[in-house]
């Protein structure tokens, strides 16, 4: 009897020993870096990272600003299979650096800060003990997932070239830092039969590179490609004093980079002060606002045209747009006809539709007996082509539209306005004081509105304005003024 209640209370010592265990593994998690992260310390910025369902996203972030944090966590959640907005399963995935240096000193240290060591299966190392993994460069290291099966997260580097990346089928890539193009091409290449997606966290010191090209500037016309801006302000960890103290230490290129995760070139963009704040979903506006059309003809080139509304606070709107080369006048005169058409777009009495053009067409060559301006009017576009064509004057305007000294931007260009705002982002100044001379379509056609646009006043505001005209010359005839 009594070997037996000494049993009992083996049993019960032992019971007591797991729960103890359970508990403290409990607590453990509870307070591990990922469930931090979970519970708080991801900012706004992060979760739209972690929510955009894109096959290719992009942070482009300041030292500091979190980028980093955020594409290691994406890692491990998907690796464990608990990511909360995208499907969980066991996953093969490359983390990408541009040497194994960097890769060992910052992407291997923040997965291995957020992988909790009991999900860890095994760790095989390049260099180093898998002991202390983090003391040694990681060739690849396998997680249990939650839904069974194990992922793989195996590390790369840049600077073995091409050649290291090819042969594989994945689910995702991790480029932390931006890579070599011929790199980013192969990894494309290995995401494909398995339509995994893609990432990358960077801070944008090498300029204007194929990133800027094929990412930054064609975000817009793609339903794959997203990137978004962080910076130290996204940062609740980082203190105002002590932001504004490294600020003070920077020039202003490197603070563009450095804190705001902006690219920078040899030379300035025009409008630099074209942001995110500047491009609106489409949206259905008043019939009044619509203002007019705004054309920069080509041939060879693009012709770009642009439609225009603006509101009774002097807010304009750019909301839709045909940009073809290669085509006719009568081709391009059928499209903005159809495009007219699904907006309603307001027309003359004699059906004609107003677009302001520029003054070059009124030119004719030997190819025509007729001018570019004289053929859109017999296609019923009434071309306005007294436009003010002085580039200092014009980009002025637009800057002050784009962001005044106070309050929000009154210039908006639809998301659907692709080749606007790829302008936007790639128009530089030259060496001579000039924007250069390079896709510029919408950007003229943009500064002939500007210069054109008068404040639209209500109806009830012109009845007043006319009754005081009349009033006026009603005095003026009988010698009272």
């Amino acid at each position: 009897m009594e070997n037996k209640i000494i049993n009992i209370s083996g049993q019960n010592r032992n019971i007591l020993q797991r729960v103890k265990a359970i508990e403290k593994e409990q607590t453990r998690r509870k307070n591990s870096p990922l469930a931090r992260y979970n519970k708080g310390k991801v900012h706004a910025k992060q979760m739209e990272f972690h929510r955009c369902m894109r096959r290719n996203r992009w942070v482009f972030g300041g030292n500091r600003s979190g980028k980093t944090e955020c594409g290691a966590v994406e890692t491990v959640w998907l690796a464990r299979g608990i990511h909360p907005f995208r499907a969980n399963k066991a996953v093969s995935c490359w983390v990408v650096s541009v040497s194994q240096q960097v890769q060992r000193e910052v992407a291997q240290q923040k997965v291995l800060y957020y992988l909790d060591p009991a999900w860890i299966e095994d760790v095989v190392m390049i260099t180093g003990s898998k002991g202390s993994p983090a003391h040694g460069v990681i060739d690849y290291i396998l997680v249990k997932n939650v839904f069974g099966g194990t992922s793989k997260i195996a590390f790369k580097s840049c600077e073995a070239g091409r050649d290291k990346f090819q042969g594989a089928s994945l689910d995702f890539v991790w480029f932390d830092e931006e890579p070599p193009h011929d790199v980013y091409e192969e990894c494309k290449m290995r995401i494909l039969d398995r339509r995994g997606h893609i990432f990358g966290t960077m801070t944008p010191l090498k300029g204007l590179t194929w990133v800027y090209d094929e990412i930054y500037l064609n975000a817009h016309n793609s339903k794959e490609v997203w990137y978004e801006f962080m910076e130290w302000a996204d940062n609740p960890y980082l203190s105002a004093e002590e932001i504004a103290e490294i600020s003070a230490s920077l020039s202003a290129d490197m603070l563009e980079s450095r804190r705001y995760g902006k690219f920078t070139g040899n030379t300035g963009l025009v409008y630099g002060e074209f942001s995110e704040l500047n491009v609106i979903e489409p949206r259905e506006l008043p019939a009044e606002w619509q203002d007019t059309l705004s054309i920069d003809p080509g041939l060879n080139n693009p012709l770009s045209c642009h439609w225009y509304c603006q509101d009774y606070d002097g807010n304009v709107y750019v909301v839709a747009e045909h940009y073809e080369a290669n085509r006719s006048v009568d081709y391009h005169a059928q499209r903005i006809k159809e495009i007219c058409r699904k907006l309603n777009w307001k027309r003359n009495r004699d059906g004609s539709i107003n677009a302001l053009c520029d003054s070059a067409a009124n030119q004719r060559t030997l190819a025509s007996e007729k001018s570019v301006a004289e053929l859109f009017c017999e296609q019923g576009i009434a071309v306005n082509t007294k436009v003010n064509k002085s580039v200092y004057f014009g980009i002025n305007k637009v800057k002050a539209l784009i962001k005044p000294l106070v309050g929000l931007p009154k210039l908006y260009v639809f998301s659907n306005c692709v080749n606007m705002i790829r302008e936007f982002k790639s128009y530089f100044w030259g060496n001579d004081d000039n924007p250069v001379k390079r896709d510029d379509h919408a950007m003229d056609e943009l500064r002939y509105y500007v210069c054109a646009m008068q404040k639209k006043m209500r109806a009830e505001e012109k009845s007043r304005v006319a009754r005081d005209k009349e009033r006026l010359y009603r005095r003026l005839r009988r010698g009272r003024v």
